[in-house]
């Protein structure tokens, strides 16, 4: 027995031999999630008993994965902005072609982004999911489940057991941040930051972590609203009226997109290069689900390497548009079990439909006539990892196979951390609903 599989066996053991206190334990974890940052306006984000927890090998292979792909992913925006032929492959409006040729403000493609991926732990294989460049967000949620299993039982029996590692995503991104500031030919010695969304779609726990964060590092950090800076004489100021060198963005582009009169004074003073911000809009290239689809084509394939070419037929999902130019809705109606239906460019699960092996047939043909030509892409449908687990506070208290899909955190192009999300069953994890968020430790050896 591995060394992972034997501190799951111990979580398992102490669970099965102290189950009051271990039901009992998991309400107090609840108690302390619904007291905390992750409480959403009364929607609380949900836990497991059992963490997820991993060994060194399966951090090297994260490490792999989120090199190669981020090689890959920083080629295709660079070959964006250089080929007018190679943009017209992507669904863009002409303004926001605009926007993501915007001069480069600093060193790299894409500073920071979550690689989310079906991994089996028994072989190192994987599927994407999705890539979430611009906005990724819920580097707290790791944090503040971590926090709250100081009232779960079992963990508490692992850790005098077992050394447990995890990872830090708030202070390795501000580092992250100002290293590309440092490339920014503009810089200031000492520049007032802003962390900027639209505020309803905001998850404050993790700006005002990230605030605090750049404040300890000496740096002057507000959180705004996108709307609400003005842009005067060459400057860009905050509602306060405090002047904007830096700006770390969490506004998503389609969100930008959709509010695009709103937001000008951003947008002049980008166009004039009078503020830094990280990211810049070309990460829409990664970020929308059409990357899938363009990452299969033999134009791309021309400057990937041989080994590149081989990641990418191995692990991205084929996918095409949901419209008669791209695929028979005939083959979509017969054979339901291959096929997932998403929307082109959304976030946090925002109408994404099920899968078609999770719907009746007449439910699925029901389904695809309503989205035949609509934005939507088909997408294959990918087998995903389970892992047997346990929820007292939300669930049943009873043992479940749950999906498991990791969140890789990836900074400047380096692995920084995880989400890691479950939910009981075998269809999809839909966020807010089905789905439960598991702390993520590594171990390293035993204490004895």
């Amino acid at each position: 027995m591995g060394l992972k599989q034997e501190v799951f066996e111990c979580y398992k053991k102490h669970i099965e031999e102290h189950m009051e206190e271990n039901r009992k334990g998991a309400l107090a974890v609840r108690w302390n999630l619904e007291h905390s940052p992750l409480n959403w306006n009364g929607t609380v984000d949900k836990t497991v008993q059992i963490p997820k927890i991993f060994g060194e090998e399966d951090i090297t292979r994260f490490r792999e994965i989120t090199r190669t792909a981020h090689g890959i992913f920083s080629k295709v925006i660079r070959e964006y902005r250089r080929d007018p032929d190679y943009r017209a492959l992507f669904p863009f409006s002409r303004e926001l072609e605009g926007l993501m040729l915007l001069p480069p403000q600093y060193e790299g493609f894409l500073p920071i982004a979550r690689f989310d991926i079906f991994y089996n732990e028994d072989t190192g294989d994987f599927k994407f999911c999705e890539i979430n460049a611009d906005g990724t967000a819920a580097m707290i949620r790791d944090l503040e489940i971590r926090k709250a299993f100081i009232n779960n039982p079992a963990h508490q029996a692992v850790i005098r057991r077992y050394e447990l590692d995890h990872f830090e995503l708030f202070e390795s991104w501000v580092r992250a941040f100002m290293s590309l500031y440092e490339s920014y030919p503009k810089k200031k010695e000492h520049p007032n930051i802003a962390i900027i969304d639209f505020m309803e779609n905001a998850t404050r726990g993790d700006f005002e972590k990230f605030a605090r964060r750049f404040q300890k590092s000496g740096y002057n950090c507000e959180i705004c609203d996108i709307r609400s800076l003005s842009y005067r004489d060459g400057v860009l100021y905050s509602p306060a009226g405090n002047r904007i060198d830096a700006i770390y963005r969490r506004a998503v582009t389609a969100d930008c997109m959709a509010h695009y009169e709103e937001i000008s004074a951003l947008l002049d003073c980008l166009r004039e290069d009078n503020v830094f911000m990280a990211g810049a809009f070309d990460t829409q290239a990664i970020h929308s689900k059409w990357l899938f689809y363009v990452l299969h084509l033999e134009r791309t394939k021309r400057f990937l390497t041989e080994e590149e070419r081989r990641f990418v037929e191995a692990h991205v999902p084929l996918t095409v548009e949901f419209s008669p130019e791209y695929i028979d809705i005939n083959e979509v109606k017969e054979n339901k079990d291959r096929y997932i239906i998403k929307p082109m460019d959304a976030y946090a699960s925002k109408g994404v439909y099920a899968a078609g092996r999770e719907c009746g047939q007449e439910e699925w043909e029901r389904i695809i006539a309503d989205l035949w030509q609509k934005g939507y892409v088909c997408q294959e449908f990918c087998e995903q990892y389970t892992t047997e687990n346990i929820d007292f506070a939300w669930g049943d208290g009873g043992w479940h196979p749950f999906l498991n899909m990791a969140g890789l955190y990836v900074y400047n192009g380096v692995f920084a951390g995880f989400l890691m999300r479950m939910a009981e069953g075998d269809g999809i994890i839909v966020a807010h609903e089905n789905e439960r968020t598991a702390p993520v430790f590594v171990v390293r050896g035993r204490k004895e």
